[in-house]
């Protein structure tokens, strides 16, 4: 057996299989193409996937990972080519009759019922039952049985509408995991992870394909694949690229086969004194159960970051703010008292909020991109109670020129872009409100390495502008990279900030941990 190593190390023990020099594929695909009306989306993918390995799958948004998997899973059909299982063609009507073939996909979007309990989700649509009745007591067994695995802690009793995105996230795979499977196909399964999620689920992943299962993993996080990885194939704009041992490649190769460039330095230059004037002063707020007693204050052309693990009050704190749910406490902007008892209150006094939610609460998934870009800023398209729709097309092609929106055509749905592609597009929404402050609620969740880079290329040049912004992120890396200063939350409290030299990941960690306060008093 080889010999096992720590996720923490930045590396996983490879696959026997791997080491023993490979077996014959389990699944291929063979000159896969995939259309929508005129557009082709894959061209021609070649991939070959073997029990008892982890092959990444890897590439900007809108290079089609996401498309393929879906063709893997059941849920499209190619236009053309041919999709093999042990060796012999296989064509799958839809995804029930892909699971009966033992393929399961842990889908990026959370595909649960709110309103039932985290048990009842897991098992739905295969209940336990007692005689004519439900068996409760044993999905609720089981249920926590299978999120323990996952090093998930989670009531099964409880509804999933209480749970975070994390939670969920975990829930929705450990009910993908109770179907029998031979390929497990992960789609951006760590994207709303904390780091001690994180490396949980990637030690399941690697136990998964210990036990000979064959794993298709998709990640924009560079470093998680370098970890687990026995096989990286690269897609860029629908082609692949290379197929390489995952051991040959380093986060920074894989970086630059995405996205055909170099693309090292992540992060624009920022030169931003904090000596500008109290644009956003808070004082005492909370917001009940969720946020107690925060005090800070954002300055003209700041970009000030917020970080904290998962359920510190972060989201909530931006929420009861803005009057998206009930907060109490003293607010200034620019020097006099305000109140937001509703957002279309804090849209009107400049400011607008990014959610983290974007799909579900930032953008019309199904209205086209017009629609999407104009509908919070309508009044400045409306004549004579008509919408200008000449006007409309003038700020589209603009959004698309200034924000690199890319799309096939301007008539595309907005659940039809790539997420970066949306969240560029949410950028470019809000920006038409000509805002003086910005909320960003995790700007890059789910977004490629290339797609990153214009983000945070973007967010720079607001400050710039004279624009202050909030960022609230669970990557550290990335407040650290583009904040002028952070505050950290801790249990529904500000623990304290950090600038200058101390934003490294260990003064944010012992704050966002209560790791200081415990030293203190031991000693």
């Amino acid at each position: 057996m080889p010999a096992e190593k720590s996720v923490t190390n930045g590396v996983l023990g490879r696959s026997m299989t791997q080491q023993a020099g490979g077996n014959a594929p389990l699944l291929q695909t063979e000159g896969v193409r995939k259309s929508f009306g005129p557009i082709e989306v894959l061209h021609g993918i070649d991939l070959s996937v073997r029990a008892g390995e982890i092959h990444a799958v890897i590439g900007e948004n809108g290079a089609g990972k996401s498309t393929l998997m879906r063709l893997l899973a059941g849920n499209l059909k190619p236009t053309s080519g041919t999709l093999k299982l042990d060796g012999q063609p296989v064509v799958f009507e839809n995804p029930v009759e892909a699971e009966a073939a033992g393929i399961v996909l842990v889908h990026q979007e959370i595909l649960l019922a709110p309103d039932l309990t985290v048990a009842q989700n897991i098992f739905l649509g295969r209940e336990v039952l007692k005689g004519i009745a439900v068996n409760d007591r044993v999905m609720n067994a089981e249920a926590h049985k299978a999120l323990l695995e996952l090093g998930a802690d989670i009531p099964p009793d409880i509804p999933v509408s209480r749970l975070s995105i994390a939670k969920r996230q975990l829930v929705q795979i450990a009910r993908v995991l109770l179907t029998p499977h031979r390929i497990v196909i992960f789609d951006e399964p760590t994207a709303s992870l904390t780091p001690h999620e994180t490396e949980a689920l990637l030690k399941v992943i690697t136990n998964i394909r210990d036990r000979g299962v064959a794993v298709l993993f998709i990640s924009h996080r560079l470093n998680e694949v370098k970890q687990i990885a026995d096989t990286v194939t690269v897609l860029r704009d629908g082609e692949c690229i290379a197929s390489r041992d995952g051991d040959t490649l380093q986060p920074a190769d894989m970086a630059r086969l995405m996205v055909g460039r170099d693309v090292s330095k992540l992060y624009p230059d920022r030169a931003h004194d904090g000596g500008g004037e109290a644009v956003l002063s808070v004082s005492d707020f909370s917001v009940p159960g969720y946020a107690r007693n925060c005090t800070f204050t954002l300055r003209k052309g700041e970009i000030l970051g917020f970080a904290g693990l998962i359920g510190a009050g972060r989201t909530e704190l931006m929420e009861g703010l803005l009057g998206l749910r009930p907060g109490k406490g003293k607010v200034a902007l620019n020097g006099r008292d305000v109140t937001f008892n509703a957002p279309i209150a804090a849209l009107k006094a400049g400011i607008v909020y990014l959610s983290e939610d974007r799909k579900g609460k930032g953008l019309l998934l199904t209205k086209d991109l017009r629609t999407n870009l104009t509908l919070s800023s309508l009044e400045r398209f409306t004549k004579n109670l008509q919408v200008d729709r000449k006007a409309e097309d003038e700020a589209l092609d603009k959004a698309i020129r200034d924000f690199d929106i890319r799309t096939g055509s301007k008539e595309l749905a907005a659940g039809e872009l790539s997420g970066g592609n949306q969240q560029k597009l949410l950028l470019a929404k809000m920006m038409l409100l000509e805002p003086e402050i910005v909320i960003i609620d995790e700007p890059t969740r789910g977004i490629d390495i290339g797609n990153k880079e214009q983000i945070y290329r973007f967010i720079a040049e607001l400050a710039r502008e004279g624009r202050s912004i909030i960022v609230v992120s669970s990557e550290m890396p990335e407040l650290i990279g583009l904040c002028d200063r952070i505050v950290v939350m801790r249990s529904g409290e500000i623990a304290g900030e950090v600038t200058g030299e101390h934003m490294n990941e260990n003064e944010i960690v012992v704050l966002a941990t209560g790791v200081a306060g415990e030293r203190e008093m031991a000693s």
